[in-house]
């Protein structure tokens, strides 16, 4: 079983599509897939549920309730987020263990699944270090229009100091979103990326397309709304990579 956290402090990156892409294509080659979603925004619930949920990770990271395991299709269920997701790092702050919940939550449901994949709010602090402490693996994407080398800094200065608690934690994937081949920024970037982590840099990288911004929106997930589409290629792609990595 992996446990793999998708993180960037970065906001509109394709944290999110990446998640659920992912986390779909493995469950339709018959992995058993847990998607975790984190953020107060609680996109990734967005994209499988309508409906506003009642009990989310909040609760389950909070006030100790048991993990809220909603079944999507075959191979794949999701603990969800709401708003009150807004509030846990704040709340979080006093409670004995803070850095250590989600990791004790996960290892009550991990031997149910193959990968549990935990989609992290764009930030870097204790919310996002639950992940960091109960993930395997942890893979940045890192959009092709923003030179995000800086902030990739600021990722390993918080892993730094965790190794403290969890010595051999660091960055293992990074792959490259939003790419389109005829812009010199997005070469370049990539270009630093690969330079700079060159040993864990995917091959694939994620092509800029549209309908990986209408997705989201349409209850669904790439290969529902545009299954031969680039995006949905890309992703196939990067999720076999993964799988080969992890195996």
């Amino acid at each position: 079983m992996t446990t793999i956290a998708f993180c960037n402090h970065k906001g509109g990156v394709g944290k999110t599509t990446s998640t659920a892409s992912v986390g779909v294509a493995m469950a339709r080659q018959g992995k058993r897939v847990l998607l975790v979603d984190l953020d107060g925004q609680a996109n990734l619930t967005g994209i499988f549920l309508q409906d506003d949920v009642e009990v989310s990770i909040y609760d389950s990271l909070v006030e100790k309730a048991p993990l809220p395991l909603v079944h999507i299709e075959d191979n794949l269920d999701l603990v969800p987020s709401n708003l009150n997701m807004s509030a846990a790092e704040a709340k979080m702050t006093q409670l004995f263990q803070r850095e250590m919940r989600l990791h004790t939550l996960l290892a009550k449901v991990k031997a149910n699944y193959d990968y549990i994949l935990i989609d992290c709010p764009p930030s870097l602090g204790i919310v996002t270090i639950n992940a960091f402490l109960a993930a395997d693996e942890i893979y940045v994407p890192v959009a092709a229009e923003i030179l995000p080398l800086k902030g990739m800094m600021m990722i390993e200065n918080v892993l730094e100091d965790l190794r403290e608690v969890k010595s051999d934690i660091k960055i293992s994937g990074v792959f490259v979103t939003r790419f389109d081949a005829r812009k010199n920024i997005n070469k370049s970037v990539e270009e630093a990326v690969r330079t700079q982590y060159e040993d864990v840099v995917f091959n694939t990288h994620i092509r800029d397309h549209v309908s990986l911004s209408e997705a989201p929106g349409s209850g669904g997930s790439i290969f529902d709304y545009d299954g031969k589409g680039r995006g949905a290629q890309d992703y196939l792609a990067l999720t076999q990579e993964i799988l080969e990595r992890t195996k």
